[in-house]
């Protein structure tokens, strides 16, 4: 599968999504203290922009993700290669998951969040809840019908259709191979979409963070200055891991990989949406060497079951809430809350408020309130940046491990440039 755009283009991009995350601060915190009356305007603005662009990607993401699974899936040849590549690479995101809550649960213990705070805590947060059902999950995770999933770009279900979809083409013979072609040359005109979808991404960069900030202001950085910190050191701590992780199995590359990632892990932090990151992730994950059919077999298959930064959140923000009121938890309930929390994250997608709806389903189940939640919705976005961005790397280290595993993990460009 070809690469979209050059790399002096990307680097402009680059600077553009930078240049307009600065921007958004300035003029948010700008309207907010000194224009109060254009408040309300540059909220509706900046959400104008940003849906603007999420619409666009998310009106190619069912497509390309069908597309390069297939492809993915239809390359790989036969069962035996599916199953391997899969195990592999699903046996990663469990033991990476369950490292990232172990990060999140020690951090919290050592940091202690919670520790001497209050806020005041809204009547009712039961909005949000939503109980973890695993009876209703496993039935959710096949699809009824396809056009429906695609309809709700619900990727999970995407995922179990393009597989057996992709396994069962080498039966047609003929036929199959035609479909296979017909998956490659669709997954290329949705890249080439992308391409110029992703002109507006620093358009989305800056009505996010300028209509967020307009809103909120410094105040609720101030206020939950020390939580904020808290938790991104426990975000760069936990990238420092997975870097190391990484680093075992690619060696020197690992530098030609962390340039690549830097512009779609910028794009995750700014728009807090992963669906907005998957085509350019596809993208630069080529440009490293990954093959497509890899890429496009892994990337899916990450975006439900490999979200790092979403399930860190998990364990973090619970012992968060429970040092928030007080509440002892024994070390046994917490290994158990643990192990709760990584069947409750699975299949949750990466778009915005997705950590608080399976947090909030697993407080009850360890006498956690719920209305404890409330503590972090005024800077769930803020902390919810930092989430999509580590779900963004964890899941290109993963595309790239799995195509090394697998012996194919080419030279690319990007070992010559930038």
């Amino acid at each position: 599968m070809a690469v979209v755009g050059k790399p002096t283009s990307t680097k402009r991009r680059t600077i553009a999504i930078l240049v307009a995350l600065v921007l958004g601060v300035v003029c948010g915190l700008s309207v907010h203290d000194l224009a109060p009356e254009w408040i309300t305007f540059a909220e509706q603005t900046g959400s104008l922009l940003t849906q603007i662009f999420l619409r666009l990607i998310r009106m190619i993401i069912a497509p390309l993700v069908f597309a390069t699974l297939v492809s993915g899936v239809g390359k790989l040849g036969d069962d035996t290669m599916v199953l391997r590549v899969g195990g592999r690479v699903l046996l990663w995101f469990i033991s990476m998951s369950f490292l990232s809550l172990l990060i999140g649960l020690f951090a919290a213990h050592v940091l202690s969040p919670g520790s001497g705070f209050s806020a005041p805590l809204p009547a009712d947060v039961s909005g949000l809840k939503h109980p973890f059902q695993p009876v209703e999950f496993i039935l959710h995770v096949v699809p009824t019908s396809i056009l429906d999933a695609m309809s709700r770009n619900d990727i999970l279900q995407i995922v179990v259709f393009a597989v057996l979809f992709g396994v069962a083409l080498p039966a047609a013979k003929t036929a199959g191979q035609t479909m296979l072609k017909w998956t490659e040359e669709l997954a290329h005109v949705m890249l080439r979409m992308t391409d110029m979808v992703m002109v507006l991404a620093p358009m989305a960069v800056f009505g996010s963070i300028m209509g967020t900030l307009a809103h909120s202001g410094a105040g609720v950085l101030l206020l939950f200055g020390r939580f904020l910190a808290e938790f991104y050191s426990t975000i760069l701590f936990q990238w420092c891991v997975l870097t190391g992780i990484t680093c075992l199995f690619l060696g020197r590359r690992i530098t030609g990989l962390i340039r690549e990632m830097v512009q779609p892990v910028v794009l995750g932090f700014a728009t807090a949406s992963s669906e907005a990151v998957y085509p350019l992730l596809l993208e630069k994950l080529e440009n490293f060497g990954v093959p497509g059919r890899i890429a496009g077999f892994v990337l899916p298959l990450g975006y439900s079951f490999n979200m790092d930064g979403s399930i860190l959140f998990q364990s973090f923000g619970a012992l968060f809430i429970a040092q928030a009121y007080g509440i002892q938890m024994s070390w046994s309930q917490q290994f158990l809350m643990v192990l709760v929390m990584m069947l409750s994250s699975k299949g949750i997608a990466g778009v915005p408020r997705a950590s608080l709806v399976t947090l909030v389903a697993v407080l009850p189940q360890f006498g956690l309130p719920e209305a404890g939640i409330a503590l972090i919705l005024g800077i769930d976005h803020f902390l919810d940046m930092a989430r999509t961005a580590t779900n963004v790397l964890g899941n290109g280290y993963a595309a790239a491990v799995s195509a090394k595993w697998e012996g194919v993990l080419a030279e690319g460009p990007a070992e010559e440039t930038l």
